[in-house]
């Protein structure tokens, strides 16, 4: 007959390993062997894309996009290695429209500045995907994947090729016609998969940081308001970094230089200009900054209004994770104004851009938090 214990003696260490071994038993079944390292991988990932997305802006802001006129996956690899190489680059790009129509006569000290941004760039995607496919391929020979996360992780090698043929298919469209610029709704394509990407890589990290059996603890507990109207903020914020691809692509930002007004009114002038008339949402400077600017106002109101709402969550790192998506969006509002106020300067436009992806990450977290609330003690 099995004596009766107390309520305060110590746990045997022989129920103490047969919970441990039930543990390890839902950690295999989750796949728990490797995820350290995929985090790790994936963070990596995370830095040279967001790098990407920065040296892209900035090759866009310093007019360099269509400076190789060329696809060349393989032999683009290496620069031009002497004088003659050098003559040979220039003499292509001498013969496209941004040169004949907007900057003839450039030296050629003048094109090495624009083209070293453009190598720089797609030298950077390159190693992007170098470091996925290796890692990729070795966590898969090593077996180390878990379990459900392959087709994931193939999905982001997949996404990042597509990638590469987008930025060609948006490089291309400013090399013909008379066409000084790449297409503004090519570039926001361009644009919006790099987040997408951004996204994908920041909730795989996010879910990775945690065991399938905490996981599935901490869904029961889903505040399900703040998990949906943070599902909306994160619609709305991509909306807003293509609009923002859009007013880049045409410079939209260096054509009306006060605020809260466009040219003195609340409207801005000819908004309608061009034909047929639905080119003007992509084309038209005036209305593709007036539209920027209306969804700004709106994602800064639903910010506010999100964050009043995250104050009655129970659970405290979820109240900071919707404090820092606030502040982070007032100050790129913030930033939005001083970028159209100084007509878009290189170091603010860029911060402007930088600002775009914190609040992308910042959003996912907070969201990402009101779904899987983190474990509380009972004290808090």
């Amino acid at each position: 007959m099995a004596q009766p214990r107390s309520i305060f003696e110590e746990v045997s260490d022989e129920a103490g390993t047969r919970l441990n071994l039930e543990k390890g038993a839902i950690e295999r079944g989750g796949g728990g062997r490797g995820r350290g390292a995929i985090r790790v991988w994936l963070m990596i990932l995370f830095v040279l894309v967001a790098a990407m997305v920065v040296v892209g802006g900035l090759t866009r802001l310093t007019d360099s996009g269509l400076s190789i006129t060329e696809w060349n996956l393989v032999g683009g690899a290496l620069p031009p290695m002497n004088a003659a190489d050098w003559v040979v680059e220039f003499d292509k790009y001498q013969a496209s429209p941004e040169y004949q129509l907007q900057n003839r006569g450039m030296s050629l000290e003048d094109f090495k500045a624009i083209y070293w941004w453009e190598w720089g760039h797609r030298q950077l995607g390159r190693f992007v995907g170098l470091v996925w496919a290796v890692g990729f391929l070795f966590f898969l020979a090593t077996k180390r994947i878990p379990n459900g996360w392959t087709t994931r992780l193939l999905g982001l090698g997949a996404l990042g090729g597509a990638q590469g043929a987008i930025g060609w298919w948006m490089v291309s469209s400013g090399l013909t016609g008379e066409m000084v610029d790449v297409a503004s709704y090519r570039l926001a394509t361009h644009l919006g998969l790099a987040f997408v990407i951004l996204g994908l890589i920041t909730w795989y990290l996010l879910l990775l940081g945690r065991n399938e059996a905490a996981l599935m603890q901490a869904r029961r507990g889903r505040e399900r308001k703040l998990f949906g109207m943070s599902t909306g903020l994160l619609h709305l914020a991509f909306l807003q970094i293509l609009l923002g691809a859009l007013v880049a692509g045409i410079d939209a930002g260096r054509s009306f230089v006060d605020w809260p007004w466009m040219a003195g009114q609340v409207f801005p002038p000819d908004a309608f200009d061009i034909t047929p008339v639905w080119r003007n949402l992509f084309e038209n400077a005036g209305l593709v900054q007036f539209m920027h600017r209306i969804v700004g106002y709106l994602l800064f109101i639903f910010a506010l209004v999100l964050w009043r709402v995250s104050r009655k969550s129970p659970n405290p790192v979820t109240r900071q994770a919707f404090t820092l998506v606030t502040v982070m969006v007032v100050t790129q509002a913030l930033l939005g104004i001083f970028t159209v106020l100084y007509a878009a300067p290189l170091h603010i436009a860029i911060t402007h851009q930088i600002g775009a992806i914190l609040v992308w990450v910042l959003t996912l977290n907070a969201r990402f938090g009101a779904g899987y609330p983190t474990e509380q003690s009972v004290r808090n």
